[in-house]
């Protein structure tokens, strides 16, 4: 049965690798004379390459939209989302995901009233610098704040 990840799968086999490219023949010698300048205006470097459509990046949790159906934590092969049973929602750990997807794809989320349709609760964001030495550091953990607030 073909899905949403089997296409993207074929897509990405076809495409040629996404990088920034930074040769090293282009490094600066040193690093704080190139800042020196750029600060006076003298040398201009180049801005931030954009993230790509479809970007795969930490998940966002809208707990609100949650409707406890746990089938997020049935498809991820990670084993990243945890259920809450006092609270009926998830605890999403960004340290051990491998940012598949595949649970904003299961995710049918929640209409509220004068919504045309349902928003998912699960999204994948822009965010892909998480590095932190703690593991369960708060920015690696995606949950609801009564989980906090309670302890739980």
């Amino acid at each position: 049965m073909p899905t949403k990840m089997m296409f993207l799968l074929l897509k990405q086999l076809v495409q040629k690798p996404f990088t920034n490219p930074f040769p090293v023949k282009h490094a600066p010698k040193n690093v704080t004379e190139l800042i020196e300048k750029v600060q006076k205006g003298e040398v201009k470097i180049h801005p931030p390459v954009p993230v790509p459509e479809d970007f795969r990046g930490k998940i966002h949790y809208d707990p609100e939209r949650c409707i406890g159906c746990r089938l997020c934590i049935k498809v991820c092969p990670a084993d990243a989302m945890e259920w809450i049973p006092e609270l009926r929602k998830i605890r999403h750990y960004a340290s051990r995901c491998m940012f598949c997807a595949l649970c904003v794809d299961v995710c049918p989320g929640k209409k509220f009233p004068g919504e045309e349709k349902a928003v998912k609760a699960l999204a994948m964001s822009e965010d892909f610098l998480l590095a932190d030495y703690d593991k369960y550091s708060d920015n690696l953990i995606e949950e609801p704040p009564e989980a906090k607030e309670k302890g739980i």
